[in-house]
């Protein structure tokens, strides 16, 4: 029987959120144009008009994580000094890729290398050129690499602090405490845990819409089924049933499962394409990339084009930085759910840089076969992926051999990745709609999920990956600046607790014992 327990309903963060959740739905069912062409209206202002603000913002994020990690506060635990962690690293690796941006990886992994080689970001490079090529695979790193998980490290890490360490409820308000002041506070922090809510479920919605136009792309292209309207709808059906169904399950069983299974299958993928490929263009294409995104590092984090009005990194990294923030607080309070018993240096590793790195490695091998096929074998995939980035992954399938198994394994990936990270979000959106409870009631879940289904379903059919990035860009703006409260708030309670600690050091051994 599904019911909602006292603790967890009614309270102001779910009635507030449910409801304008529930409308923002409704309204795309009434009238889709309308809700499509203010969504559009209001994206396009916040992307030409901040694009600057959600640049800067990440790079000094990314600045911060790796100070944290190799600063004297990098050795503290995320828990009591005795406590170990939960999960084996394996498990903690998985669910964190899963959890994150897996689903996103398998979507542009192929299509983004390519859409850049027909298209390239720079206008002095020719297109489908070796030049193009090169530049596609950096971009591609960049758009993949640190910058993102910068973003689900700190807050992460702030929750996962703040909780394990100073006994605090799971919210995103609960990392504010260093910076609130106590006239008012109790409201911010409801606002604030609205706004989180908000953020997770249109996070999510943006990528479960491209992961469910990725499988039909699929479908459509290796079983010939239709492409429309009703598939859409259909498997959001199917993907609600199996990823509420997970939930219920919880974290040590469905969702730990599910993740061990999808990153076994993405190094199994890898593995095939690696060997069966051109692997020597792969490595060579993978070792370069590398020294480009090094290099480059500085100077993408802050590109812009003002003098020229070209939109494409306002089209493609300021969209990456928004759809990360929008979707931070449920990574964030997921990362930080499994993390109990790691030092901030471990978790700092982990989050910031083993993700990134499958990611780097999944673009090289497969978007750099795709890259190959186009250079020297004249196969125009990027032609393919330009009419439709959605089937990009199933292109490039088509050319290899065992064309029907690997298909059908890559729906699977792709459906089990969506999956993962629907149910770790319904999970994550129960906790903060109940006040931090770390167990909310299956009733509680499964309203989550509804509602999560209904705004997917309603943006595809609305206005499609266009609304869906419309949404993203929306909801990241307050949150940005909530982020920015988030690292002034965990620095001055890390500064406080090793300040503290220093002093207690210097204390005589009876005051020590006294205390």
């Amino acid at each position: 029987m599904v019911y909602l327990r006292k603790k967890d309903y009614p309270n102001t963060v779910f009635k507030v959120s449910a409801i304008i959740v529930a409308l923002f739905a409704i309204w795309g069912v009434i009238s889709p144009e309308s809700m499509t062409r203010n969504a559009s209206a209001v994206a396009g202002f916040i992307n030409h008009s901040f694009g600057w603000f959600y640049l800067a913002s990440v790079a000094c994020f990314v600045v911060f994580c790796l100070y944290l990690a190799f600063s004297k506060y990098g050795n503290i635990k995320l828990g009591q000094e005795d406590e170990k962690p939960e999960f084996s690293f394996f498990a903690w690796i998985s669910m964190l890729f899963a959890a994150g941006f897996g689903a996103g990886v398998v979507f542009w992994g192929v299509a983004e290398p390519l859409t850049h080689f027909a298209n390239p970001p720079i206008d002095s490079i020719e297109p489908k050129s070796a030049e193009a090529a090169r530049v596609a695979m950096n971009y591609s790193f960049f758009n993949w690499g640190l910058h993102q998980w910068s973003v689900f490290t700190i807050v992460g890490l702030a929750l996962a602090y703040f909780q394990f360490r100073k006994k605090s409820k799971l919210l995103v308000s609960e990392t504010l405490d260093g910076v609130l002041k106590k006239k008012g506070r109790s409201k911010i922090k409801t606002l604030v845990n609205i706004l989180a809510v908000i953020a997770t479920v249109t996070g999510v919605a943006t990528s479960l819409g491209m992961g469910v136009l990725q499988i039909n792309g699929g479908l459509n292209h290796v079983f010939s089924l239709p492409d429309n309207v009703w598939m859409h709808v259909g498997i959001v059906g199917v993907m609600f049933m199996l990823y509420t169904l997970s939930a219920i399950t919880g974290v040590k069983k469905g969702i730990k499962i599910l993740s061990n299974i999808n990153l076994v299958l993405v190094i199994g993928f890898m593995i095939f394409f690696l060997f069966k490929g051109p692997t020597v263009f792969i490595l060579e294409s993978f070792v370069l990339a590398i020294g480009d995104y090094l290099n480059n590092f500085v100077e993408m984090s802050f590109y812009l084009t003002p003098y020229t009005g070209d939109p494409w990194v306002h089209d493609w990294t300021v969209f990456y930085w928004a759809w990360v923030i929008s979707w931070s607080p449920f990574v964030g309070s997921f990362v930080a759910r499994i993390s109990k018993g790691r030092t901030i240096r471990e978790f700092i590793i982990g989050v910031l840089i083993i993700p990134p790195v499958i990611a780097f490695m999944w673009m090289a091998i497969l978007g750099g076969t795709g890259l190959y096929l186009d250079l020297f074998q004249n196969t125009a995939l990027s032609d393919a992926v330009s009419q439709d980035v959605a089937r990009a992954i199933f292109v490039l399938l088509q050319e290899s051999p065992f064309y029907g198994l690997l298909s059908v394994l890559m729906l699977v990936l792709i459906m089990i990745f969506l999956v993962t990270s629907a149910d770790s979000t319904i999970y994550v959106l129960g906790i903060m709609s109940s006040d931090g409870n770390e167990n909310p009631s299956n009733g509680l879940k499964i309203i989550w999920g509804v509602l999560i289904a209904a705004i997917t379903a309603v943006l595809i059919v609305s206005s499609g990956l266009g609304g869906l990035q419309s949404v993203a860009l929306i909801t990241a703006l307050p949150f940005t600046v909530i982020m920015i409260l988030i690292s002034i708030s965990l620095f001055k309670n890390l500064h406080r607790e090793k300040k503290a600690s220093k002093t207690e050091e210097n204390l005589p051994p009876l005051q020590k014992k006294a205390q």
